[in-house]
C-alpha cells in the first residue's frame, strides 16, 4: 500500500502516548492529540465518513482551520482513499469560485462560516451532493461532523482502504502567484516520496516536534513521527504574525523543527534581534515559499545554537523538494554573488531529482530531446523529473500542455522558472520566467537585478517589471522602502548609481516608490509583479 496516512498507524504502536498534534489556543492553553487518539479519532470519522457516502477517489472539499478537527479529517479522508481539495482560503472569493468549480468535488467538509460562503456564492453548486459541518450546522442540511463520529463508533474497528502509487492522494491548489491557483494532482506516491525525501535531507527522526505555520506542511508531521505544534497565528497574513506567538511555543514545547515562510522568518528574526531573543531547542530551521535574503538569514540566524541552520529548499507546490542549501553555505559563500547580482543559490538538486535547464520558451514543448539543454552556466528554464513531482492539473489540459515535456519514461515539469548550473552543479534562481523583461537588446531577469538594489540600507525590497512606451518595452524598478524611511531625489540618484556599477541593470532608469507590495497569500513572500506592473505603468504612462 501507498499512502501517507500508513505512517499513523505505525506511529501509533511505536509511541502511542507521545504528542502528535498540538493546537496552541492561547497563553499557556492547548489541545492536543496523542499518536494513538489521532489514529483512533481518525479512524472513527473515516468509518462514519464511508456510512454516509464519502468513499474512496470522491474529491472533497475540506475548509477547516487548522485543529483537531483539521488533523483528524484529513487523515480520515485518506485512510478512506478519498481525495480532499486543498484550497488557501485568502485567495479572494472570486478565485474560490473558480478553483471549485474546476476541483468538481462532491462533498464539502467544512466550518459553518465556510458553508455560509459556499450558499451565497454559489460554489461548486452543480457538482456538490454531500455536506458535513464542522460545528453548529444551521438550515444547509447534510451532517455534522458529531453525527459521523457517531456513526463511525457503531463500524469500528476500521480498516484502511488500499490504495497505490498511482492512486489519486489529494487536489492542491497552488499560491496564484501567476495567475488563478491550479490545481496540481498529487498521488499517493508523491506524498510518500515527499515524505521519504525530508526525513533523509534534513535528518528528521520520531520524537521530534515541529512548529507548523503552513497547515499543508503541518500534515507531514505525524507522518515523520513528529509532533505538530499549531501556533496561534492567521494562516493567511504569516508576516504580520505576533512574534511571540512563535517563540512561546518554541520554549514551551522545545520545538525542535520549524517551517516558516521568509516573510514569518523575517519578522520573528527582527524581533528577536532587538530582544535578545535565544531559541535553543531548534535543530533546524525550513523556509520556502520564495527567496530568503541573506540579512533575514543572518538576523534570523543570531537566535540559533551556531551548529543550527536554516535550510531554503526549491521548489513549488508541483513537485518538492527540488533542491536545499543551508544557511551557513549561503552566508559563507554565496550571499556576495547574489548581491552582485548572479541570482540566488538554491544548491543542488535532491538525490531524486534529475533537473535540466532547457532553452526560454513560452510555447508548449510535446516530447524530449537534449537539444532543448543550454549550457553550463546559461540561464534558461528549469525542468525536473522526480518520484516527487505531480503529474498534471486537474481540468486544465492547456495548462498541462505548457507545464509537461513527455519523455520515454515519463514526463519533465516546467518549473516556470528561470536559473542556470554552477561548476559546483548548483542551481542559481534568477526569477519567474512570465517576470522576464524582454527589451530590444537584451532580457532581464528580476530576481537577479533587484538584489543589486535590495543591497542599499534604505530598501526593504524592489520588484522590476516591464512597461511598455512608445511600442519599445521599458524596465520599470519599482522600490518599498524600511519602515521609518522616505524617498527623496537623492535616494533615486543612490539607486540608480548602483544600477550603472552592473551590466545588467545600467539601463534601468526609472524608479517607481510603493507603500506596500502585493504579494501571495500563502506566504506573504511572492511579489505580485504583474499587478505592479499595471500600476507602474499607470504612474509612467
Amino acid at each position: 500500500m501507498a499512502n501517507i496516512v500508513e505512517h499513523l498507524p505505525k506511529m501509533a504502536n511505536l509511541q502511542p502516548d507521545s504528542k502528535a498534534v498540538i493546537i496552541v489556543t492561547g497563553k499557556n492553553k492547548h489541545t492536543s492529540y496523542t499518536f494513538r487518539e489521532l489514529d483512533d479519532a481518525s479512524n472513527e470519522i473515516a468509518a462514519g465518513l464511508e456510512k454516509i457516502g464519502i468513499t474512496r477517489g470522491m474529491r472533497t472539499a475540506l475548509m477547516v482551520k487548522p485543529s483537531r478537527e483539521f488533523f483528524s479529517l484529513t487523515f480520515a479522508l485518506f485512510k478512506v482513499g478519498a481525495v480532499p481539495v486543498l484550497i488557501d482560503p485568502g485567495i479572494g472569493i472570486k478565485n474560490l469560485a473558480i478553483c471549485l468549480k474546476e476541483a468538481q468535488p462532491k462533498a464539502f467538509i467544512g466550518i459553518p462560516k465556510a458553508h455560509i460562503a459556499r450558499i451565497l456564492f454559489g460554489w461548486a453548486k452543480d457538482s456538490l451532493q454531500l455536506y458535513v459541518t464542522v460545528g453548529k450546522r444551521l438550515f444547509w442540511g447534510g451532517y455534522t461532523l458529531s453525527q459521523v463520529q457517531e456513526v463511525g463508533r457503531k463500524n469500528l474497528p476500521y480498516q484502511i482502504q488500499e490504495t497505490a502509487a498511482e492512486d489519486m492522494a489529494a487536489i492542491l491548489f497552488t499560491s496564484g502567484s501567476t495567475g488563478v491557483p491550479k490545481g496540481a494532482i498529487y498521488h499517493h506516491g508523491n506524498f510518500c516520496a515527499q515524505v521519504d525525501i525530508l526525513k533523509r535531507v534534513y535528518d528528521i527522526r520520531p520524537g521530534e516536534v515541529d512548529l507548523a505555520t503552513f497547515p499543508l506542511f503541518a500534515l507531514f508531521g505525524p507522518a515523520l513521527g513528529m509532533a505538530v505544534v499549531s501556533p496561534q497565528m492567521d494562516a493567511t497574513r504569516p508576516a504580520s504574525v505576533e512574534p511571540r506567538n512563535i517563540i512561546d511555543p518554541v520554549v514551551e514545547f522545545s520545538i525542535t523543527n520549524m517551517f516558516g515562510s521568509p516573510a514569518l522568518i523575517n519578522t520573528v528574526a527582527r524581533y528577536g534581534e532587538k530582544h535578545n531573543v535565544k531559541l535553543p531547542s531548534l535543530k533546524r530551521v525550513i523556509s520556502a515559499g520564495a527567496p530568503v535574503p541573506g540579512h533575514v538569514l543572518q538576523r534570523f540566524s543570531s537566535m540559533l545554537n551556531e551548529d543550527t541552520q536554516i535550510f531554503t529548499p526549491y521548489g513549488a507546490t508541483e513537485s518538492l523538494p527540488v533542491c536545499s542549501i543551508g544557511s551557513k553555505e549561503v552566508l559563507r559563500e554565496t550571499q556576495q554573488l547574489t548581491d552582485e547580482g548572479a541570482g540566488v543559490c538554491v544548491g543542488k538538486p535532491v538525490d531524486e531529482i534529475e533537473a535540466h535547464i532547457i532553452k526560454i520558451s513560452d510555447e508548449p514543448i510535446a516530447t524530449w530531446s537534449e537539444d532543448l539543454q543550454v549550457s553550463r552556466g546559461e540561464i534558461g528554464e528549469i525542468i525536473v523529473k522526480g518520484p516527487q513531482v505531480t503529474t498534471g492539473y486537474f481540468n486544465r489540459s492547456g495548462s498541462n500542455e505548457l507545464s509537461k515535456i513527455t519523455t520515454d519514461d515519463g514526463f519533465f515539469h516546467r518549473m516556470g522558472d528561470l536559473g542556470y548550473f554552477d561548476e559546483k552543479g548548483r542551481i542559481w534562481f534568477c526569477g519567474r520566467k512570465a517576470h522576464r523583461v524582454v527589451m530590444e537588446e537584451k532580457t532581464l531577469f528580476t530576481i537577479q537585478c533587484e538584489a543589486v538594489f535590495n543591497t542599499h540600507s534604505k530598501v526593504y525590497r524592489t520588484a522590476l517589471v516591464g512597461v511598455e512606451q512608445n511600442g519599445k518595452m521599458t524596465a520599470v524598478l519599482c522600490v518599498e522602502l524600511e519602515k521609518g524611511q522616505s524617498s527623496s531625489p537623492q535616494l533615486t540618484e543612490e539607486l540608480r548609481e548602483l544600477g550603472r556599477k552592473k551590466e545588467h541593470t545600467k539601463d534601468i532608469g526609472t524608479f517607481l516608490y510603493h507603500p506596500s507590495f502585493p504579494v501571495d497569500i500563502r506566504h506573504n513572500s511572492k511579489i505580485f509583479r504583474e499587478k505592479l506592473a499595471v500600476w507602474a505603468a499607470g504612474e509612467v504612462g
